[in-house]
C-alpha cells in the first residue's frame, strides 16, 4: 500500500519478535512529507489525549504519525515490558511504518519513556530508514534524583536528535539537559517550553494554555523535520 492510499486514521497491528502482537494508529494525510513513529509514555497508551492531539496537529503540518502500543499497554498492565521487548517493539513499529509509507522519510521517538526506548533501540542497532529522533520530554532522571546516566547511550546515536523539554520538568533538570545537548554537539537540538512541566502543562498565571505549548513545540518539530529532508 502506498502512502497516498492509506486512510488518515487507519487502525493497524503488527507482530513483535517473541510472539506479541500490538495495535497501532496510522494518521497519514495526503500531504505528508515525513512519518513520525511515535511511542507513548510509560503510564498512558497511544490513545492518551496528548497523543491524539499531537497526531492530528502534526497531520495539519504535513507530518504523518504511526502511534503504537507496547505489549504491556496492550495487555492493560501497569508494569512496563523489559527493555529488550520494548526495543523489539520499536524496531517492529519502524519496519511497519516503512511498509505502510515507503515513500516517506521516517523520524522516530515519542513521549518520555517511549522516546527513551526508541533511542536505546537505535543505539543498539540503527533503526532502518530513520533520519532523526524526536523526544517529547526526555526522562533524564527520576523526580528529585538529578543524574544523567539514562542518557549515556545517546553518545552512540549518530542521527540528529531533537529534544522538546519543559523548563519545569521534574524528570529533566534544565542544567543537566543543556550539558547533555552540548556534549552531543551538532547532532542535538533543543527547544524549551517556558514554565512547562513533564506533561507540558503550564500554570494559568502564565496566560498560556497547554494547547498553546503543544502547538509551539509541534511547529518546532515540523521545522526541524524540514531541515532533515
Amino acid at each position: 500500500m502506498t502512502a497516498a492510499g492509506v486512510d488518515a486514521s487507519d487502525s493497524v497491528s503488527f507482530a513483535v519478535e517473541g510472539g506479541a502482537r500490538v495495535s497501532a494508529l496510522l494518521h497519514l494525510p495526503p500531504t505528508a512529507r515525513a512519518c513520525y513513529v511515535l511511542a507513548h509514555g510509560a503510564g498512558a497508551g497511544m490513545h492518551h489525549p496528548f497523543m491524539n492531539a499531537a497526531a492530528c496537529e502534526l497531520g495539519t503540518l504535513g507530518i504523518g504519525t504511526l502511534r503504537y502500543q507496547f505489549p504491556y499497554m496492550e495487555r492493560r498492565s501497569r508494569r512496563p515490558d523489559p527493555p529488550a521487548l520494548c526495543h523489539a517493539t520499536v524496531r517492529a513499529a519502524v519496519a511497519e511504518a516503512g511498509r505502510l509509507a515507503p515513500a516517506l522519510p521516517l523520524v522516530a521517538g515519542g513521549r518520555s519513556f517511549g522516546g527513551r526506548m526508541t533511542s536505546q533501540a537505535h543505539a543498539l542497532a540503527p533503526l532502518p530508514g530513520v533520519r532523526g529522533l524526536v523526544f517529547l520530554g526526555f526522562p533524564l532522571h527520576p523526580a528529585g534524583r538529578p543524574a544523567d546516566s539514562r542518557a549515556d547511550h545517546l553518545s552512540r546515536v549518530q542521527v540528529p536528535m531533537l529534544f522538546l523539554q519543559g523548563t519545569r520538568d521534574a524528570l529533566a533538570e534544565r542544567a543537566l539537559v543543556e550539558a547533555l545537548v552540548a556534549r552531543l554537539g551538532l547532532r542535538a537540538s533543543i527547544v524549551w517550553a517556558p514554565d512547562a512541566d513533564h506533561s507540558f502543562h503550564v500554570p494559568a498565571r502564565t496566560g498560556r494554555t497547554d494547547a498553546d505549548v503543544r502547538s509551539e513545540l509541534l511547529q518546532a518539530l515540523s521545522r526541524w523535520v524540514g531541515t532533515l529532508l
